[in-house]
């Protein structure tokens, strides 16, 4: 693991999103066209035009976006100077229908940000290796044996990614969360790159556990039995956005990020229509004082699929990347790429809470790591809370 200076003080960094409808139409071969009108006005109708308020429109101008283009594949086109990377620039337009079963069946682990390439035990305070713990398949429907877990699905210059996250609590609003806990690196590049495209979340996807043949003639709600939800606010920590990469980097103790999300159709909240969410603990126990942590995900690289949730319980030990950066929970657990944003789950006085999120392992897969969930951590999530979650 290279070095890396001292970070600067966390601040919360907050997406702002474009909140665009457009509409896609069916293509073969998975290569899912958006169409949409030849001019863009909040006054248009009809299923064919794209609906955009003027100060929307304005704010895609100032990035250089034509609205037009990006509705006929423009959202494909990874221009590096058009790469928007700060976090007021994250654009996520709503595009119905895209994640359509196949498309989501054929999204990749991201899994070039699942190896902790010289992980540094020596450096800092860190634990030996833990012994590899075996995934174990979660019991179905997942909605009754498991928390409020589900997939993340992205667009990257690579292809469809995925990851997982979950259903979490808004203090602001409670009983009608709209809010998913997932990685930094699900939805923004690190350093090298900028936000991800067409960010939507599945909750407890492919609900009954059904293998792939199965899936052939599923039906869309055994394959998202609560819809899908599409990030319109995102934040991630400006210390992932300034210093994550591939491996991770100085970003990976930072590596976790909040979306908030509104239903493809339907008006009902997230948490209303899952009928569960879970608090999250930001007091950042040390490891030493935690029996046991639990991480859950849709791991995607073989020897799994992503069709399939899957669970780790281990008692946490520390992983020091760096001297200078804040120390992680790591557990054993054989899950690879894919299970990356999932939660990270501890039982505190019988109440199950949100604790960390899978960020990186290393190669041979026989552990996981995600970060410690401290003040900063929850400066990002009030921010969300309280500035968009009622929107």
């Amino acid at each position: 693991m290279r070095s890396s200076r001292r970070r600067r003080a966390f601040l919360a960094a907050t997406g702002l999103v474009a909140v665009l409808t457009l509409t896609a139409t069916a293509c073969n071969s998975g290569d899912d066209r958006a169409s949409g009108g030849s001019t863009a006005s909040s006054s248009q109708s009809g299923d064919d035009k794209i609906k955009i308020p003027d100060d929307i429109k304005d704010k895609l101008k100032e990035h250089g976006i034509d609205v037009d283009q990006w509705a006929s594949d423009g959202w494909k086109n990874w221009d590096k100077d058009k790469w928007l990377s700060e976090a007021k620039d994250f654009v996520n337009p709503v595009i119905e229908g895209l994640w359509k079963p196949e498309r989501m069946k054929s999204a990749k682990d991201p899994d070039k940000t699942i190896s902790a390439k010289d992980a540094a035990a020596d450096q800092g305070i860190s634990d030996p290796d833990p012994a590899p713990v075996d995934a174990q398949a979660e019991k179905t429907p997942y909605h009754d044996h498991a928390a409020p877990v589900g997939k993340v699905f992205f667009d990257s210059p690579e292809g469809s990614m995925v990851c997982s996250g979950t259903v979490i609590k808004d203090v602001n609003h409670p009983g009608k969360s709209n809010l998913v806990w997932t990685a930094g690196h699900c939805v923004h590049a690190g350093g090298s790159g900028g936000w991800y495209r067409n960010i939507a979340f599945v909750p407890s996807y492919n609900d009954q556990g059904k293998s792939e043949s199965e899936l052939g003639s599923a039906t869309a709600s055994e394959i998202a039995p609560y819809g899908q939800w599409w990030a319109d606010w995102a934040s991630t920590s400006n210390e992932w956005i300034s210093g994550g990469d591939e491996t991770g980097g100085a970003g990976a103790p930072y590596d976790y990020a909040v979306l908030h999300v509104k239903p493809e159709q339907g008006t009902k909240s997230l948490e209303e229509t899952v009928g569960n969410a879970l608090d999250v603990d930001f007091s950042a126990p040390s490891a030493q004082d935690v029996s046991a942590m639990g991480a859950w995900g849709y791991p995607a690289a073989p020897p799994y699929n992503g069709l399939n949730m899957f669970k780790c319980v281990d008692k946490p030990g520390r992983l020091s990347l760096d001297p200078t950066l804040p120390t992680m929970y790591r557990i054993g657990c054989t899950m690879t790429g894919g299970s990356s944003g999932g939660g990270w789950f501890r039982v505190v006085d019988g109440e199950t809470k949100l604790v960390s999120n899978t960020s990186i392992g290393p190669s041979d897969n026989t552990w996981l790591a995600g970060p410690q969930l401290g003040k900063g951590a929850e400066q990002l999530y009030e921010t969300m809370s309280k500035e968009y979650g009622g929107q």
